[in-house]
């Protein structure tokens, strides 16, 4: 499939619309950073030293981190802390096996090329792929976490705005507003990411542009000498006058780069031209002129920090701002949001979550996607959080833990990716890693002294989904050993089909295995406990390809396994496709390859075995149609060890629970069998 390059119109465009969804997260971070801070006495020095970390920060992990060096890490146009690990995993000969790949079956293992010593070293021990997994699920975890604490901080942010001229509102009823207003904006995500972007974009384009404006106004008018804090000099007096007061106050500062992380993980729902122009000519110089502004007010009027945004706006445009700011807040949440469905589908299709519900919401974009379930538990916790909390700083103190964490992920993992993927320079690799790792970990040093203040709270959501995540992936993991090690190969299944006990019986049986180049145990245990098959067996496999639409001429495609009426069957589908096969329809599909299949010559097949093919496969047109697919479960004796007892049980209430391995065929109840079988481990 060839795509073409997009215009430069078409990337303007796309790069309008990435201003609601990508960035609503960071741009509106002036709202909480100054009034997270909690400052005793600032002075003219200490708001230029903590101006010019924000301008760095801003610098070099915005523009130089995520718009230069992590966007060109994608995995097939998705981005992420996963989609960097898949991309590792299709890289080295990691062993990860998932039923889902589209281009292969067995392992996500695509190197050809001679490997580092570094993909040797992960290929050959143990305990580094378990890091690396750990890893990847903790970045995960931690962006679903952001999903929660994003919008909550940024909508109750934006309303206590109404309490600077109202005094008399009281704090629980901005609390059951912000409820309202997020509930809302969860029930919209249905919509999809496009007309939600139509929908949200002009908003942001109004906060983008205005609130730099202010800023302006406020260095005019204010400080207009506030530019020299870009001399990292005052960095250094900062913490020189601050000492362990300073550096804890970086727990807060960090606050000013929140959402970069969405930047790269909504990479799926656009692409990487348009999210470039956005930052590099949008989003990073309104936040820069914004955050200058704010500190160029706040010289003159020190102790306003706790009010830090709406007090530096001219009391001619407050209520205008305050209308945009709240606007903007709801916006803003939808970055995260976006992220989360982005990350959700990626470990569904490498099997590394339980399986939920995914749509695709665009026809021309694979990674725009929508889970209905995702959706409604981010719903129910944002609102928790809030009405729980309520407190604008102690969900700023859980905030700046995850924002400092999943940095500290990214960094990790591309470094990885430049060594054994990219084959990037030692020397450059080691500036990256030194520059980006060094300045990471001394935020996650100060964010973790607020552990107490509210910092538990994403650790205790990823911790929850980190169990999840690895109760799943250690199950299938186990499911999948279990099936190859006792799969059907083709001398089985000819053995099991000429047994003289087994009765071919007239029809066509379809039999679902998520095994190319074999068949589940579950067909033994079909043919052992019945003694009877259909005289044509279709073993069926679903496969997913990253392309909208499959051509219908290579949708099904058929062909002969050497065996008597045995054929293998694989439908390919792509994310717009309806896999609604509708039985019959279905059935007259097949049947009709399946008598092309059977008149061609094969080299294994004599003039009797075609004639055979081909008058089995008259009979199966006109006599019934069943479709035969395994449910298996784990049998945990008491023998098991205490760890695998624990994980599968846990992995058996996941499996129970979670949408079906089949997505929508929608086959008729009265032609489905479903054979139980019991993994013995």
């Amino acid at each position: 499939m060839v795509f073409e390059k997009p215009s430069r119109w078409s990337t303007v465009v796309l790069a309008y619309k990435t201003l609601g969804v990508v960035f609503g997260g960071l741009v509106t971070s002036p709202l909480y950073v100054y009034p997270s801070m909690p400052l005793k006495s600032p002075t003219e020095e200490d708001y230029l030293g903590i101006c010019s970390i924000m301008i760095w920060t801003l610098t070099l992990i915005g523009v130089v981190k995520y718009a230069s060096i992590a966007l060109k890490a994608d995995d097939q146009g998705e981005g992420g802390t996963f989609a960097l690990y898949s991309l590792l995993c299709k890289n080295m000969n990691l062993g990860i096996r998932s039923s889902k790949s589209s281009d292969s079956n067995v392992i996500l293992y695509e190197g050809t090329r001679r490997q580092s010593r570094l993909a040797k070293f992960f290929e050959g021990s143990v305990v580094a792929r378990r890091v690396l997994i750990f890893i990847a699920m903790l970045g995960m975890c931690m962006m679903i976490g952001d999903g929660v604490l994003t919008p909550a901080i940024s909508v109750l942010s934006a309303m206590e705005g109404v309490r600077a001229p109202f005094p008399s509102f009281h704090q629980s009823l901005v609390e059951a507003v912000s409820a309202v207003i997020l509930i809302l904006l969860f029930l919209l995500q249905k919509f999809g990411t496009s007309r939600v972007s139509f929908l949200f974009s002009p908003i942001m384009g109004a906060w983008t542009l205005t609130t730099p404006l202010i800023g302006i106004y406020s260095i005019v008018h204010y400080y207009p000498m506030i530019f020299k804090s870009l001399s990292p000099h005052y960095i250094f007096i900062f913490f020189w006058r601050n000492g362990s007061e300073g550096w804890r106050l970086l727990g807060s500062i960090v606050l000013c780069i929140t959402g970069s992380e969405a930047l790269f993980a909504d990479l799926g729902h656009f692409n990487r031209s348009s999210i470039q122009v956005a930052f590099i000519f949008a989003i990073y110089p309104s936040l820069v002129l914004t955050y200058a502004g704010q500190t160029a007010y706040l010289i003159k009027h020190p102790d306003d920090f706790a009010d830090g945004f709406y007090k530096f706006i001219p009391r001619a445009v407050y209520w205008p701002m305050f209308v945009i700011s709240t606007l903007a807040a709801i916006v803003a949440s939808q970055s995260l949001i976006s992220a989360c469905f982005s990350v959700v589908k990626q470990s569904v299709t490498l099997d590394y979550f339980p399986r939920v519900k995914v749509v695709h919401t665009s026809s021309s974009k694979e990674g725009e996607v929508y889970s209905p379930e995702v959706n409604y538990i981010l719903m129910i916790l944002c609102v928790a959080v809030i009405l729980i909390f309520g407190n604008g700083q102690e969900i700023g103190n859980a905030f700046g833990v995850v924002v400092c964490m999943v940095m500290v992920i990214t960094t990790t993992l591309l470094t990885l990716v430049m060594i054994i993927i990219w084959r990037t320079p030692p020397i450059l690799i080691s500036l990256f890693f030194t520059t980006f790792f060094v300045l990471e970990s001394v935020y996650v040093s100060a964010v973790l002294t607020k552990l107490p203040q509210g910092g538990w709270i994403p650790f205790a959501i990823s911790l929850i989904l980190a169990f999840i995540m690895f109760g799943w992936y250690y199950g299938r993991q186990r499911k999948l050993e279990f099936e190859l090690m006792h799969k059907v190969d083709e001398s089985r299944l000819r053995e099991l089909l000429s047994d003289p006990n087994v009765h071919r019986v007239p029809g066509l049986c379809f039999f679902y295995t998520n095994i190319q180049g074999g068949v589940t145990p579950v067909l033994g245990h079909y043919i052992k406990n019945t003694k009877s098959i259909q005289d044509v067996i279709v073993f069926t496999t679903l496969q997913y390809l990253l392309v909208p639409k499959v051509h219908p001429q290579e949708r099904i495609l058929v062909s002969k396994l050497g065996i008597e009426g045995a054929y293998s069957c694989v439908i390919q589908y792509g994310y717009n496709d309806d896999l609604d096969l509708r039985g019959d329809d279905f059935a007259k599909q097949v049947s009709a390859r399946l008598f092309t299949v059977a008149r061609s010559p094969s080299p294994r097949s004599d003039e009797h075995d075609l004639e055979a093919h081909t008058w089995a496969e008259e009979d199966a047109k006109i006599t019934d149609v069943v479709h035969v697919r395994g449910k298996t479960r784990f049998d945990v004796g008491e023998k098991t060890g205490w760890f695998d007892r624990v994980m599968l049980r846990f992995y058996e209430v996941l499996s129970k629970n979670c949408r079906s391995a089949l997505p929508g065929l929608s086959l008729p109840l009265s032609q489905l069998i479903e054979v139980g079988m019991v993994y013995e481990v």
